[in-house]
């Protein structure tokens, strides 16, 4: 296809023909299963923590990084990556990313060592921040503005469910076979993606006239590291541990140099910060980091629940989780439908709205004896709200920056996911842990005192700990039960009041019907098949 002249987000572009109907569905689906990867891999790896111990001989420590290396590595590179994708192309930017990804997939399933191990979960982030935010600038740059809603909803569905089918299928794969498979499923769905990649996705790119910000990208790469490292180490190490400490102030520190260096630079910026003054960008970024950091935080309550209290296995605790992932990914194909009859600002409050209801109820009725029945109301009610929220989000933080810059929208959107998911961790997992030791501390007179001081690190190390300690067994199992739950009520009423301080600022400040799109036109986005 030819040339196009500068155009926003929200219009296509003057003489520029669109793809048929037939290519656009083979481009939302390639799209669709490269970003499953990317998702799938981001959880896949809590399940098999005792494997991975035991295969490398690793501490609690070690595994922990093995882990959170990918997601640190993914949210620090997201924004410059996705500018440089504007820029060399979106179509190599997301085939390179795809090659990088998969042959760290191959070397992390072929691991030797804990060290090798860490190489090639950095390495699957690194490839990870290449294709993620490109996902969503080929759609926002590709799909004209009738189909582009349904679009950014069915990927916004793959983004929110897509970890949940991650985590029961590799949950599946340790079950039934090793750890080691857990790699096979994104490498496959990287090599599918790849061959459709190449078959369908069209090319486009920014031409500036502008150099490329390298002071914004580093700043904004040493802010993303600094505030990640906090949410992620705080809760293991304390929150005034030195590094936790210097972790922070390092991440402030690069977040004002970020914002002050974009102000100056203005119109050749990495990202125009200015533009959070608007109601989309600003309303679609809150709102995205919080709902995805309350869906995070109840991921770490449901699960030790499911698991410890119900004494589930962890793939039976994944297929809970199920009904929730279904409903938050119809939901998300309804929302455009929805936004386009009310306006995206009452879709995500109506959201919004489900989403805590659904929280009040899992914090009002969940109880020992009613098990997962006493949950599964509020999960279902979840799962629509954060359908319908996210969907009108991230297109409203999409439709807030020009076509040429869509893949910094993209990067932008999917930052926001990840510090609110390990935001949302921190949070509620720590006031869970708060609550449950609270709650348990008046429940174990008679238990040995070395019993007593192992139940009160957690539900499972209380479970743990009863199989030797007859005669008090029951006593403890009891005890560390009724306190989790009670744990739980804490968390959940504080997500509660997060949704509610949400659902009031989306009403004052929410992005308006038929709001504008951003068109800052001087560079010229070309689109060639």
């Amino acid at each position: 296809m030819g040339a196009a002249g500068a155009a926003g987000a929200g219009d296509a572009a003057p003489g520029q023909d669109s793809p048929d109907p037939r290519r656009l569905r083979m481009i939302l689906i390639a799209v669709c299963v490269a970003l499953m990867a990317v998702i799938a891999s981001v959880s896949g790896l809590n399940v098999a923590q005792p494997d991975l111990a035991a295969a490398f001989d690793a501490s609690q420590s070690t595994i922990l990084w093995i882990i959170n290396v990918y997601t640190l590595a993914l949210a620090a590179l997201l924004l410059p990556l996705g500018a440089i994708g504007d820029r060399l192309g979106r179509k190599p930017m997301l085939i390179a990313g795809l090659g990088v990804f998969g042959i760290a997939g191959v070397l992390a399933g072929l691991a030797p060592s804990a060290e090798v191990m860490l190489a090639a979960r950095l390495l699957g982030g690194v490839g990870a921040a290449m294709i993620m935010p490109i996902t969503l600038a080929v759609i926002t740059s590709t799909f004209p503005a009738r189909e582009r809603g349904r679009a950014i909803g069915v990927w916004t569905g793959v983004a929110g469910g897509g970890g949940i089918l991650g985590m029961f299928l590799s949950a599946a794969l340790v079950d039934l076979a090793s750890w080691r498979w857990l790699f096979v499923l994104p490498v496959v769905l990287v090599i599918v993606a790849l061959v459709m990649v190449l078959r369908s996705v069209p090319d486009s790119r920014e031409a500036s006239g502008h150099s490329f910000d390298i002071v914004g990208a580093l700043t904004s790469v040493i802010a993303v590291i600094g505030l990640v490292l906090v949410l992620q180490e705080g809760p293991q190490r304390g929150w005034t541990d030195p590094a936790v400490l210097i972790s922070l102030v390092a991440g402030i520190a690069a977040t004002v140099c970020f914002v002050t260096w974009e102000l100056h630079r203005r119109d050749a910026s990495l990202l125009d910060v200015r533009l959070f003054r608007e109601r989309g960008l600003a309303g679609g970024s809150i709102t995205l980091m919080t709902v995805f950091g309350v869906q995070a935080g109840i991921f770490v309550v449901l699960f030790p629940f499911l698991q410890a209290v119900l004494g589930w296995s962890g793939l039976m605790s994944t297929l809970a989780l199920m009904p929730m992932a279904v409903l938050m990914m119809a939901a998300s194909g309804l929302a455009p439908k929805m936004a386009a009859h009310v306006g995206p600002r009452a879709t995500m409050a109506t959201g919004i709205l489900l989403a805590g209801a659904g929280l009040a109820l899992m914090a009002g009725i969940v109880s020992v004896d009613g098990g997962y029945l006493s949950i599964l109301p509020g999960m279902l009610a979840m799962g629509i709200g954060m359908g319908l929220s996210m969907t009108p989000s991230t297109e409203a933080i999409t439709a807030s920056l020009p076509r040429e810059r869509q893949g910094v929208a993209s990067a932008l959107n999917d930052v926001t996911r990840e510090l609110g998911t390990a935001l949302g961790v921190a949070l509620l997992g720590t006031l869970l842990a708060v609550g449950y030791r609270n709650a348990i501390n008046g429940k174990l007179d008679g238990v040995p005192p070395s019993t007593a001081a192992t139940a009160r690190e957690g539900v499972a190390n209380a479970m743990q700990a009863a199989e030797a300690a007859d005669p008090h067994a029951p006593t403890l199992v009891h005890a560390a039960q009724q306190s989790f739950v009670e744990g739980w009520q804490q968390s959940m009423w504080a997500g509660v009041a997060v949704m509610a301080a949400l659902f009031f600022f989306v009403l004052a400040r929410g992005p308006k019907r038929g709001a504008p799109t951003a068109d800052h036109a001087e560079p010229i986005d070309t689109i060639t098949s």
